[in-house]
């Protein structure tokens, strides 16, 4: 029963962050991208050229393109795995419209440029959320699926970026701009080094290696202080040819500072490595997931 409560808060969790995200998301496209006619990649950016094209809704077309391929996604990957996504999608289609209709001009005024760079850094924010709880948008991701599947040279990441350039170029038979071209490739840019920082930044940890003759009190005091569990391992240092202990230590990158200080204050001629790592899985850290 406990097992089944934490499982249902986890999935809450997700669910709710997954919701913040589509309306990070979606607010970045019609407050900024879409009203100085910036095109990105993905089917919001395939929606945006149709919309710019024929002025029918980013929400319709966004719908229609993705259930199309969410069809060939149950098809070939199963519902399960595509049940998600498809809440997804009619949630993302409901904020396009709502915020479409209610941002008609630019936020930030007579600044494309500023506006490009809001509107991207929003969008990351908002799929970096959404990939982190399990979450997709799907449109080029079951696109860039379906091309992994049945070519295996072509990795998932190359997929997507194929996708997404070619829905960006395409851009010139609206506008005929090669500006616009480099905008959309710019903030494309921009999102995913966005994404990353997200994905990165919410798994970013530190690994210590702590080397003290004052091993038990240091060990101590990240156990009762600091709430870190830590491991003493058994050394031997090859030059002095002596035995030694060394305390190795998982933290989040946020905790570095107070191990440093309790280490500094029982010992300060211990001796320290400190690295980062993207993913500590287990207790205290992140659950494993797949």
């Amino acid at each position: 029963m406990k097992i089944q409560k934490q499982v249902f808060i986890r999935e809450f969790k997700d669910y709710m962050l997954i919701l913040v995200g589509l309306f990070f998301y979606a607010f970045g496209w019609t407050g900024f991208l879409l009203p100085c006619e910036i095109t990105t990649g993905g089917v919001t950016g395939v929606a945006a050229i149709i919309y710019f094209a024929t002025g029918m809704p980013v929400a319709v077309s966004y719908f229609t393109i993705n259930s199309i391929l969410l069809l060939f996604s149950i098809k070939l990957f199963g519902f399960k795995f595509t049940f998600k996504t498809i809440l997804n999608v009619f949630i993302l289609t409901f904020l396009l419209s709502f915020l479409q209709e209610l941002i008609k001009e630019p936020l930030v005024k007579e600044e494309t440029f500023m506006n490009g760079l809001i509107g991207g850094v929003l969008c990351g924010v908002g799929l970096g959320l959404i990939f982190n709880h399990n979450g997709s948008t799907g449109g080029t991701d079951i696109i860039a699926l379906i091309i992994n599947k049945y070519k295996k040279g072509v990795s998932i990441g190359k997929g997507l970026l194929l996708c997404d350039v070619l829905i960006i170029s395409s851009s010139w038979l609206i506008f005929g701009s090669v500006e616009k071209i480099v905008y959309g490739l710019v903030i494309m840019a921009v999102i995913s080094y966005t994404v990353d920082l997200v994905l990165n930044g919410a798994r970013q940890s530190v690994q210590f290696f702590i080397f003290s003759k004052k091993h038990e009190e240091i060990a101590d005091a990240i156990i009762g202080e600091a709430h870190r569990g830590c491991t003493v391992l058994d050394g031997t240092g090859w030059y002095s040819k002596k035995p030694t202990k060394v305390i190795v230590v998982m933290a989040k990158k946020t905790e570095s500072t107070m191990i440093f200080r309790l280490v500094k204050g029982i010992d300060p001629d211990a001796f320290i490595s400190q690295s980062v790592i993207r993913g500590v899985y287990g207790k205290g850290f992140d659950q494993i997931t797949v």
